[in-house]
């Protein structure tokens, strides 16, 4: 696979052409591994945002685990308990804590079968198996995590909707989450309901609920992504390659790549990796290519894997257009995502 005159411990993500198998999609649908612990208990609100915590225990209750209500006197009236929907979606800026919340709700139930994934990674999973094998293998499940909801896609949306559709009335329960951008001035007000005209089939199914709040990622940042010259490069590059596998390409020739690897295959193509390498960053101006990218940065981010880059600033990496147009909400949060994992790659090489 790799080239024998590399370095050991150095691969090339262009030389990886991982296959995976429906089977395989299905069993990966866990919490990435960076909420492998997450709980309610771990998820710290701000308390500058009382939505928040208003969230949490909304989720608590529909999880099961809320605290039951009081009893009153013998002649006073029993308080109504609200009513607990299939679904819940939750509509807020990113690094406000929704996929913590998510992950939260997917370790708090006590669920037979239970499934957590993107969006993206169930549509892959149904363009894969083909829609009547995926409801097959779905049905039956207790809980449907579904992390950043696109709306985008009326394709996919629609072939989402008509899924969730299937599963709901034989019992399975929901959770979604949306991918709105923080302090969008009223744009983050709409994606609620973005999301139940897209679903329009199913929006009595879901309780929608709000969190507010600022990007967790940047209240540590200066708000750019580290770029580091040539020999800095190479010094981190071969600093981690010495106990742990790294990659190290030319941006261009991972963008090109992106290109013949369907994106449910992005997080093999990352696999055991410790460190990923991005030589000659550029502006991207192609939306395809821009998107590719997008979906990329969120496998990384999952995985929680250092990027080291030279070249132009990551957080410069979308051209300006892209930034007022309808993708603006992926191209914010993979700025965001990118910020934080330059920064990672800054502590792995001080250590």
């Amino acid at each position: 696979m790799t080239d024998p005159t590399s370095r050991p411990g150095i691969v090339h993500l262009t030389e990886r052409q991982p296959a995976v198998s429906g089977p395989e999609m299905l069993a990966s649908l866990v919490p990435p591994p960076q909420f492998d612990e997450a709980t309610f208990d771990s998820y710290r609100a701000d308390p500058a945002y009382p939505s928040q915590e208003e969230a949490k225990a909304t989720l608590l209750r529909f999880s099961g685990r809320g605290a039951p209500s009081k009893r009153g006197g013998f002649f006073s009236r029993a308080k109504k308990e609200p009513e607990v929907k299939p679904g819940v979606y939750l509509d807020g800026g990113f690094g406000v804590g929704k996929t913590h919340l998510l992950a939260s709700i997917y370790h708090a139930m006590p669920a037979r079968r239970k499934y957590f994934g993107s969006f993206i990674e169930y549509t892959a999973l149904v363009g894969a198996l083909g829609y009547k094998n995926t409801v097959d293998l779905l049905k039956g499940a207790d809980l449907l995590c579904i992390d950043e909801f696109e709306l985008d896609d009326p394709g996919d949306t629609m072939v989402m909707t008509r899924l969730l559709g299937e599963l709901v009335p034989t019992g399975t329960r929901l959770a979604a989450t949306s991918n709105t951008p923080p302090n969008a001035l009223g744009e983050g007000r709409f994606a609620a309901q973005d999301f139940l005209r897209e679903i329009h089939a199913m929006s009595d199914s879901f309780q929608t609920l709000r969190i507010d709040g600022v990007d967790f990622r940047q209240r540590a940042l200066d708000g750019h992504a580290v770029v580091v010259d040539d020999d800095a490069y190479r010094r981190a590059i071969d600093s981690a390659a010495a106990s742990a596998t790294v990659s190290d390409d030319a941006f261009d020739d991972v963008i090109r790549h992106l290109a013949r690897v369907h994106p449910s295959r992005y997080l093999r193509i990352i696999e055991d990796l410790r460190m990923v390498g991005l030589r000659d960053v550029r502006e991207l101006t192609d939306q395809s290519e821009a998107l590719r990218f997008v979906a990329f940065v969120d496998r990384v981010y999952d995985e929680q894997i250092p990027i080291v880059a030279t070249g132009s600033s990551l957080d410069q990496v979308f051209a300006a257009e892209m930034l007022g147009g309808g993708y603006r909400k992926k191209y914010l949060r993979a700025i965001s995502r990118l910020n934080a994992l330059t920064h990672s790659a800054q502590e792995v090489s001080a250590a």
